[in-house]
């Protein structure tokens, strides 16, 4: 489990196919502090550390990660949002996320404000249900509230700080974006499909 409150980015140093997998090189000051088998947020995407030094870490990116996510367009000199998985025994920042990617979505727009940043994001219109008006969404691994929700965008304001600190600063019009929606509202909406 993560809180959506990324810790640092890393940037791909390399990737190497495995048959249907994807092995991606990480590099970041968080590598000298990971352990082999643990759970790493990349992207919003949970996934397991399978060798790691001073200043690199890999981790393995199975064909159904590919083909739900953005990381197959991760390439050398990429910026990725990272964050290790939260110990329960402090405040919860974000939001309970798990990691486990719904789908992606498109950078519609980015405004500049000032001293903020809009993102219209668009989504398929199939998670329409999962998303509501100033409630919590998961975007490339960050925790953000959404607003001016329609049935297939929302809108996100990005702070100064998030701005700096993760690779949202990268993202433009047209780039893909990974999504995960609110786990109660998933659960609500199953029990809903299932009461029908």
């Amino acid at each position: 489990m993560f809180t959506g409150i990324i810790e640092t980015t890393g940037t791909v140093t390399h990737t190497e196919r495995q048959g249907t997998n994807l092995q991606l090189t990480m590099e970041t000051p968080l590598a000298a502090e990971l352990k082999i088998d643990q759970s790493v947020s990349h992207n919003g995407v949970c996934l397991t550390v399978t060798r790691q030094d001073t200043t690199t870490f890999d981790v393995v990116a199975i064909d159904e990660t590919l083909q739900k996510t953005n990381l197959g367009q991760l390439k050398p000199g990429s910026s990725v949002n990272l964050e290790r998985a939260m110990v329960f025994n402090g405040r919860i920042d974000g939001h309970l996320v798990q990691g486990h990617v719904d789908g992606t979505g498109t950078c519609l727009s980015v405004t500049e404000q000032d001293g903020s940043w809009i993102y219209r994001i668009g989504f398929p219109p199939q998670f329409a249900a999962l998303i509501v008006e100033k409630g919590s969404i998961c975007l490339n691994g960050i925790s953000l509230t959404v607003f001016n929700v329609r049935a297939d965008e929302f809108t996100v304001a990005i702070i100064p700080y998030t701005h700096e600190f993760t690779n949202i600063k990268h993202l433009k019009a047209g780039d893909t974006v990974n999504l995960e929606f609110d786990i109660l509202g998933k659960f609500v909406a199953r029990h809903m499909e299932l009461r029908k």
